[in-house]
């Protein structure tokens, strides 16, 4: 939900693809976090949170940061990879995670509707620094290709993904998520985590 109540007021999350925050939407961001007084939370989820935000400014904020080009969180829309910062930015990365994170959701903008609730993470190498291991879906560069995991959680009772291919390439990796994605929309009704799938006697892939 890209609005929701708290005793203060409310908060508003702006979805920046790949961690990248514009410039000058990071100013106005500032600017009326000024104005109005409230605070601004940079999410484990690399999203840009507007928290306490008065109730009679809301709409003002979001018309203001929508004219820059600001996305706003809200059902149905395809969960934005999470990225470790990848080549050229690290030296121990192999791929470009900002390009491939822009090939997933290059591919997956059509859909009209995603349900919740999984994640995606992207590591440029495979140390995964973007917690590759404890994410619904993950992919994690290697020199050969790249390797598929899915099935990872974190919370107070963590599991680890599990590797589905090895090797893969690019667009093994695009038509494996689809098929993921597909599959969750298929087996649920509403939010679920991927790993509650993994039993299923119909789920499309098995450990390598």
């Amino acid at each position: 939900m890209s609005d929701n109540k708290n005793t203060q007021g409310v908060s508003i999350t702006i979805l920046l693809p790949a961690g990248r925050l514009p410039l000058d939407m990071m100013q106005a961001a500032h600017d009326l976090a000024k104005q109005y007084g409230f605070g601004i939370y940079l999410s484990l989820t690399q999203n840009m949170r507007l928290i306490n935000v008065p109730e009679s400014a809301a709409s003002h904020v979001k018309e203001t940061l929508a004219a820059l080009g600001a996305n706003f969180k809200g059902p149905g829309k395809f969960p934005l990879p999470r990225i470790c910062v990848g080549k050229p930015h690290c030296n121990l990365g192999l791929i470009d995670t900002e390009e491939l994170s822009r090939k997933i959701l290059e591919r997956f903008s059509g859909r009209e509707k995603t349900k919740a609730k999984f994640k995606i993470s992207l590591a440029a190498c495979p140390i995964g620094c973007a917690w590759t291991k404890n994410t619904d879906i993950a992919v994690t560069a290697n020199r050969v290709g790249y390797n598929v995991y899915v099935g990872g959680k974190g919370g107070p009772i963590p599991q680890l993904a599990m590797r589905i291919k090895v090797k893969a390439t690019l667009e093994e990796v695009l038509d494996i998520i689809e098929t993921l994605v597909d599959f969750h929309d298929l087996k649920t009704k509403t939010k679920q985590r991927m790993y509650k799938l993994l039993k299923d006697p119909d789920f499309p892939f098995s450990a390598v």
